[in-house]
């Protein structure tokens, strides 16, 4: 991606998101990134002098809309970055519509709400969307169906949206990583009960070296999917 470009990022806060934007903010591009309140908004423009923001609540999509209607998203939009996610495990017998319809909202329904509305820029641009995914989205295991569902439902919208979008020139690519070294991560083997050893997971720095491969791949070319696990 030649020059200054425009990257709209959610999940920025923590793990691979955090790592993707600090990357691309270290070499002068322009970040609007997504908050879902004005007070962690602000957090991220403290932390990222230049970025912009934008506030909505992914848990809440159809209110996102409304929400951006009422602040300035930018004119120019390169790449869209669908980083954000949340996962709450639990055995089928046991999870209700509640956590349902969190993961789903956040991890799927949220990404096509934003991707059609920086659709129109991201044509302009003859931009890119990247989803990432989870190694869920390709395989589910036991206590994982709502968060592997909602990420087996962001393949398919990916693939769609490829399809749809090749003759505007939009690329789309889903990454999907193993288990990495973020807050989700401890989050994860709380919940399973399991000691939490960061240093045996993949690092975000290379997760976030697989999103920026992608983006600055020439023209003529896209990666579709890519998986990255890992490597220890």
């Amino acid at each position: 991606m030649a020059g200054m470009a425009t990257h709209v990022i959610t999940g920025a806060g923590s793990g691979i998101g955090a790592a993707v934007a600090r990357r691309l903010h270290a070499r002068g591009d322009d970040l609007v990134l997504h908050a879902r309140d004005a007070g962690r908004a602000k957090e991220l423009a403290a932390e990222y002098p230049g970025a912009r923001t934008l506030v909505g609540d992914l848990a809440e999509p159809d209110r996102l809309s409304w929400a951006l209607s009422h602040q300035s998203p930018p004119d120019r939009v390169d790449s869209l970055l669908h980083i954000a996610g949340v996962v709450d495990l639990g055995r089928v017998g046991e999870l209700t519509p509640k956590s349902w319809h969190h993961q789903l909202n956040v991890n799927l329904i949220a990404p096509a709400e934003l991707t059609r509305l920086f659709l129109p820029q991201l044509r302009a641009a003859r931009g890119h969307v990247v989803f990432v995914n989870s190694g869920a989205g390709l395989n589910a295991h036991a206590e994982w169906s709502a968060y592997a569902a909602s990420k087996h439902g962001l393949k398919a919208l990916a693939d769609s949206l490829r399809e749809e979008e090749h003759a505007n020139g939009v690329r789309v690519t889903s990454v999907y990583p193993g288990r990495t070294a973020s807050p989700m991560q401890a989050k994860v083997h709380q919940q399973e009960g399991k000691q939490y050893d960061p240093s045996r997971w993949i690092d975000p720095e290379s997760v976030a070296t697989t999103v920026l491969m992608c983006l600055d791949l020439p023209g003529d070319a896209e990666v579709n999917d890519v998986t990255v696990r890992p490597g220890r």
